[in-house]
This record gives structure tokens, sequence and C-alpha cells, in this order.
């Protein structure tokens, strides 16, 4: 099989939750750890840390492997959803896994992956343990899928768990409360593994607390820890606001890990690594800036917890007429977004290439609904071409709503 092939196949034989939503979600561990005697138990081999959360768990965990590379370790990164190529879940040191591996690793395994009937993230998981195995790394960074108790990376026992926050998203599957939610994510705590909490909310706190107490694993509060001060010392190649939260929990990470010398690393490899994540690392879509005049900016925040921090520091964003293209996921709270982006933008309704997308025009009219202006389009790359035709070389330009967006946008337009 050729790449394209196996991407066909891969999809085929388990759907993906990026492009099927719930229907592709098989919670439990079952599968898993069938998997995971099969392949040898892979994720004993080396030294992981897990990276659990609402919003924020991919930029944390991205961090963290470009500091462990400045510090000389070889680190394995696995990541989800991906933009634009599968390949982008599974690095080493930056470098996504090769083609031909994906494709050896589907034929060798295909009769398998078809007796255990494994879903697509159990699949792909597993394909990154055994790469990072292979590989050799040191350590692997490994985010959370979806939730935490049920996930499927819950099959590891890490060096340090961290979970970022607990917003309300995919209240379908993880529950419609703030406490719900946090006992899903509170699963990734393991017995006597320290766990690191980004942010301390009242509303959840005492569930980590509960549960860390009956696990007899030690608990931090990365803000309770680390100032806004300590944050400011640093300079990021990401250009978020909300990335001074998530380097935060970073920084807290990192003291865990040195104090319990997990691995070691000195002040300035923490600096290089945190001034260079992106680079390091190939993160994109997060507050990226892929124009000067007119400013696009485009951003992955695609539900309420996360948009309300990226309209914040779009409100204090000077320009002349704010454009906003927008598109969601059917499956998110579109009226609780809706309610977060400003009145006075002109905004380009839009859908993702991807089957979870609400129409467009379903999109529009719930957004005019809520006082918002507009026209519907088709596809990003035309909501992207009409806001730009529209924009004067002052005005700016927001790209966002979905993962699924950006990753349209980001396509588009290198051709715009």
């Amino acid at each position: 099989m050729t790449y394209a092939e196996t991407l066909q196949y891969l999809y085929a034989q388990a759907p993906d939750f990026q492009e099927a939503g719930k229907r592709a979600y098989k919670p439990g561990l079952g599968n898993t750890l069938l998997l995971d005697e099969y392949f040898g138990h892979p994720h004993r081999r080396f030294t992981s840390i897990h990276v659990a959360g609402t919003n924020g768990k991919g930029s944390t965990s991205h961090l963290l492997a470009a500091v462990l590379q400045r510090a000389g370790y070889r680190v394995g990164l696995y990541t989800s959803p991906h933009l634009n190529d599968f390949r982008e879940r599974i690095k080493v040191n930056g470098a996504e896994i090769p083609e031909q591996h994906v494709v050896d690793f589907a034929e060798k395994h295909k009769a398998t992956v078809e007796r255990i009937r494994a879903s697509f993230f159990e699949l792909t998981m597993m394909m990154a343990f055994d790469f990072f195995a292979q590989a050799k790394v040191d350590a692997a960074v490994v985010e959370v899928g979806l939730g935490g108790r049920l996930d499927s990376t819950n099959v590891i026992t890490p060096a340090l768990s961290i979970i970022t926050n607990v917003g309300l998203d995919h209240t379908e599957l993880l529950g419609d409360t703030l406490e719900k939610i946090a006992r899903e994510k509170a699963g990734v705590i393991k017995p006597g593994v320290p766990v690191v909490v980004g942010e301390h909310q009242p509303e959840v706190a005492r569930v980590f607390e509960q549960t860390a107490a009956e696990r007899q694993a030690p608990l931090a509060f990365a803000n309770r820890l680390r100032s806004a001060a300590d944050t400011k010392k640093y300079a990021l190649d990401l250009h978020g606001e909300y990335q001074q939260r998530n380097l935060c929990t970073a920084l807290a990470a990192l003291d865990c890990l040195r104090e319990r010398g997990v691995f070691s690393f000195s002040q300035k490899n923490i600096e290089d690594g945190l001034r260079t994540a992106a680079a390091l690392t190939g993160l994109r879509g997060r507050w990226e800036q892929l124009c000067d005049r007119p400013k696009i900016i485009c951003d992955t925040a695609h539900n309420p917890h996360g948009l309300q921090q990226t309209m914040a520091q779009l409100a204090r964003t000077p320009c002349g007429q704010l454009h906003i293209v927008f598109g969601m996921a059917a499956d998110k709270d579109i009226d609780g977004a809706a309610a977060l982006l400003p009145r006075n933008a002109r905004c380009y309704f839009t859908q993702a290439s991807t089957p979870r997308a609400l129409p467009a025009r379903a999109l529009a009219d719930r957004c005019r609904a809520a006082g918002l202006q507009g026209e519907a389009y088709p596809t990003v790359a035309q909501a992207l071409q009409a806001a730009k035709a529209s924009a004067a070389a002052n005005d700016l330009i927001y790209v966002g709503g979905s993962t699924f967006v950006v990753a349209d946008a980001l396509k588009a337009y290198a051709t715009l």
C-alpha cells in the first residue's frame, strides 16, 4: 500500500474521532490492553509524562518536549488531532514518523487490528508507543485524547501526570457538569505518581484533592506554585496570551520532574526550550500570525472555555475593522461560542472539510440569532478569500472556532 492508501485503510477499519466524532469513541481500556500485550508493552521501555485537560494540553505537551529536547534527551511526542498530516501526531525530537513506517506498521499488523477491531485512536496510540520504543526515546510526552479515566493512553504509568484545567467540552461523553468532567480527567492520577494541576478551580479542586489523597499521589496546583511574575521572565515563540497559563503549568511540571530526579536540565535548557518550542516541535495554529497587512491570525480554540481567552486577547489587539472567519464542529456549544464573538466584527461563517462540521448556513442562522452579522461560505478557503478581499491593510482577520477550520485555513492561505 502507498501512504495515502494506508491512511484510507486505517480510517476505514477504525473511524477516527477527528472525523467521525462520538461514533468513533470507544470508552474503556479493553482493546488497548490487548494491543499492549500483543506489542510487548512498548510504553514500559521509556519514561512518560501524561498530559490531560480540557484546553492547553497540546501546548503544554509541546513546551515540555521542547525543554527536554534542549536538555539533550531523545523525546517522543504524541498529540491529537493533527492539522494537515496524520504524522503530526507522532514525533521524535520534532521529526514526524516516516510515511514508510506508517505503511509498514499497518501492513505488518493488519490481521491483529482486524481481529481486535481497535479504534483509530487505539491503533494510532499503539503505533506511537511502538515507534518510540524502536527509536529508543528517553522520554515521551503523551497527550490524552479525550477525558482521561477511559482514554486509551491511560494504560501508561507515567513519571508525572498533568491536568491543565477543566471546562465544558465533550459533555455528551464526559458529563454535563465541571465536576463530572473533572472526575473523568482525575482518572489519569496513578497511585504514588505525582500530579500537577494547572489551575486551581474552586468548583473542581476538591475532586483532584480527594482522588490524589486516595491514591497517595503528591498533588500540586501550578498557579499556586508559580506566579505571573515567574512566567513573564520567559520568552515564548507561542504568542497567545493564554500560553502564560500553559507556561505556568509547564514550569511547575518541570520543577516536579527535576526535584524528583526524573530528568536533569539547566535553567538555560528551560529558557532555550521555551523560546523555541514551536520551532523545535512543529506546533502550529496557536495564535499564529499568517500575514501582517492585513493581519491574519488563526487559533484552534474550539469551545467557550478556550474562546473566552482568545476573544479577550482579540479585543486588546489594535486594528481597523475586525473580520472573523468562523466555523465549528456540530457537537460543540455553538450558542455559547456565538455569545463570545464581538458584535462589531464582520463574520464569514463557514464549515471545515470534515463530516463533523456544522453546515455553514446552519451556523450562520444560529449566530445571526445571537446578534452577529455575516454571510455563509461553503468552504474555509472561500470564506478566507472573501475576508481578505474585504479587508483593508490595517484590518485584522481572525480565523478560528475549530481545529479543522484552522487546518483548512493553513492549506488555503498558501494559495491565496
